[in-house]
């Protein structure tokens, strides 16, 4: 793929910061849903603030040669959940989040010793291109149901409406208009110009359905505003610290004992090796985006510690372990900006911005199914990206072909393994499935010409 912005390239300052918040806004609303689902009072200003906060550490342990943006981790949503549901009290349960957020890092800097040890090349053989690639394209395709979900929903009622198919189809199509024809500059911006439409008819149709007592047509949710001006305008109205974490958890830390120490690491240990599973992925799907590999420069031990200690970064401010995003990954990809700079300033705009509560308020407004209607073009690119490295497989080879549908199948038809609180995902269970198969039909006995050839080369040079 021809990048416009390569990774050590920097925008010009006013192009760097529409660059960076079109990527705020690619993460937003993954970020702070994780925080809303678990409940319990978490903060979605602090979750933004940790995940800004958790992509500066990563990218410089990546030594700025990563564009990638770490957001809070939906694997972990489960192990969060635990963290409260055991604990005497919120205080202790947020202090149950660090505490397993911290072990969930740890899991990640000993394997990262572990790799900077044996390198990397056991990895490309255990994960080739024939299981990456259909990987990669579940993660697309298992989030697909979240994002035809939210394109039908109201954001006011939560109701399915047809109204609501429009608002999210008008931010769809506005954005692939703006990415296959806009100019040059629109080009690289075209989810902020697509979510902007999708606004824009959400609102119009929203003061109808307010106006005629329609329902079904009342699609955006202004309560976040309302709550932020009814006591009118102050400095508070404008300005606000985030709920941190750390606040409550240093209050609970007096009240956590052995056995709830080892019932939250129970519930965080095995979910970051799932996240690890997925952390390669990711890594592997910007590096045929950007063509460099990750895996070797900066290399897979220090995306791991720039991931593991990220992780607890974010937590330690907003709850929530990170992970690095597709969502992210496929917005570089389709505006063709790998350049780093846009990656930090994102990181930096989350941050201020989880300061600023009228941000905070539109964010918080911006409709579901509009969200939904930019996700189908950001899921639907990993999905792609993935197959494209399927494309270049020969499907006419048993082992190929098994291990490729085993885990497209599997993807797709969404089997995950719940132990406890402990639930493998179905990208993960996938991913397994395909090592699995791999290895098993390893030595195929009619391969490729092209393996025939490589096998070879490889006999005459030693």
């Amino acid at each position: 793929m021809k990048l416009i912005y390569n990774i050590q390239d920097k925008p010009a300052f006013s192009k760097l910061i529409l660059y960076a918040f079109q990527q705020v806004l690619a993460i937003m609303a993954a970020t702070i849903a994780v925080p809303m689902i678990v409940g319990n009072g978490m903060s979605t200003a602090a979750a933004l603030f940790g995940a800004g906060v958790g992509t500066l550490v990563y990218v410089a342990f990546t030594k700025k040669k990563s564009p990638v943006f770490l957001g809070s981790s939906f694997a972990f949503i489960g192990s969060m959940c635990a963290a409260f549901a055991s604990a005497v009290s919120v205080q202790v349960g947020y202090a149950g989040l660090l505490i397993g957020a911290l072990c969930a890092g740890l899991v990640y800097v000993v394997i990262s010793l572990i790799i900077r040890k044996v390198g990397v090349h056991w990895i490309n053989q255990l994960m080739p291109p024939v299981v990456i690639g259909p990987t990669v394209a579940i993660i697309g395709l298992s989030l697909a149901t979240n994002a035809v979900g939210d394109l039908q929903k109201s954001s006011l009622t939560g109701e399915m409406t047809q109204w609501a198919v429009l608002c999210g189809l008008v931010a769809l199509i506005t954005t692939m208009l703006v990415s296959t024809y806009g100019s040059k500059n629109f080009k690289l911006i075209p989810f902020i110009v697509g979510i902007l439409a999708g606004y824009v008819c959400a609102a119009v149709l929203t003061f109808i359905g307010n106006a005629t007592g329609t329902v079904s047509m009342q699609i955006i949710n202004f309560a976040p505003f309302e709550e932020l001006f009814k006591n009118g305008i102050t400095f508070s109205t404008f300005f606000s610290i985030p709920d941190f974490t750390f606040v409550h958890a240093l209050e609970g830390l007096k009240d956590v004992d052995a056995g709830y120490i080892s019932s939250v690491l129970v519930a965080y240990t095995p979910v970051a090796f799932v996240v690890f599973a997925e952390h390669i992925a990711d890594h592997k799907n910007i590096s045929s985006i950007i063509e460099k590999d990750l895996l070797e420069d900066p290399g897979l031990s220090n995306t791991l510690l720039g991931d593991g200690v990220g992780s607890f970064a974010g937590a330690f401010f907003g709850g929530c372990p990170n992970t690095t995003y597709g969502e992210s990954v496929a917005c570089v990809a389709i505006t063709r900006n790998a350049s780093v700079a846009t990656i930090i300033a994102a990181a930096v705009e989350c941050i201020l911005i989880s300061f600023i509560a009228p941000f905070i308020a539109f964010i918080s407004t911006i409709p579901a199914c509009v969200m939904g209607g930019v996700c189908m073009a950001l899921y639907g690119f990993i999905a792609v990206s993935g197959l494209k490295m399927v494309q270049r497989l020969d499907l006419d080879v048993n082992k190929n072909l098994y291990v490729v549908s085993t885990i497209l199948i599997s993807g797709i038809g969404g089997l995950s393994l719940t132990f406890g609180n402990i639930t493998i995902t179905s990208v993960a269970c996938s991913l397994i499935l395909g090592i699995v198969v791999n290895t098993l039909l390893k030595k195929d006995p009619n391969p490729t010409p092209e393996v025939t050839e490589m096998i070879e080369d490889s006999k005459i040079q030693h």
